[in-house]
């Protein structure tokens, strides 16, 4: 099934004292470009915060205002592509693997969204595939999506669930590393 990438890389990283997550390296290669080599299938993929060097090529975007949270990079990262389905993700998702990323297209079924828990069981918005229209249309109903909330914003969505998994695992802190 065809799907776009978006993939958010804008944060200010201010758990890891304003050091870039995305280019953080773990087992030789940069955050954001295992989260790129899990994404590869996609039709087209866009990345959404500072141009990097990454390994392939990629779209890039900002978020307008530039800093103005991760719905508002959902809604610039939508902008791009034409696929019916986007699978969303987050740059700090290491452990993201390209079978995972089929698990979340096949998944979708009749939802609007098929997404991972992370291994405590904590559902991840930015770990999801969506169906384009069911999307766009949640980031419309939030009018300006500057500094929204992206639960409270995918609220409506008719969204399921995988079982706990560690492609779900985030990298919040140094600590997160270490697992």
């Amino acid at each position: 099934m065809e799907f776009d990438a978006v993939v958010l890389a804008g944060g200010g990283s201010t758990r890891f004292g304003g050091v870039d997550k995305a280019m953080l390296v773990l087992d030789g290669m940069t955050l954001l470009d295992r989260v790129l080599t899990a994404t590869e299938g996609s039709t087209s993929t866009v990345v959404v915060g500072p141009v990097r060097t990454t390994y392939r090529e990629v779209d890039w975007t900002v978020e307008d205002p530039p800093a103005g949270g991760p719905v508002a990079g959902l809604a610039a990262g939508l902008q791009r592509g034409t696929a019916p389905i986007v699978v969303v993700v987050s740059c700090d998702l290491p452990w993201l693997t390209k079978d995972d990323v089929s698990t979340l297209v096949d998944g979708l079924g009749e939802y609007d969204g098929y997404g991972l828990r992370d291994s405590s069981g904590q559902e991840q918005q930015l770990a999801t595939a969506y169906r384009r229209t069911a999307l766009t249309e949640a980031i419309h109903q939030v009018g300006d999506p500057r500094d929204k909330s992206v639960r409270r914003t995918l609220a409506g969505l008719d969204i399921a669930w995988s079982e706990p998994t560690r492609a779900g695992d985030d990298v919040d802190t140094w600590a997160d590393l270490d697992d």
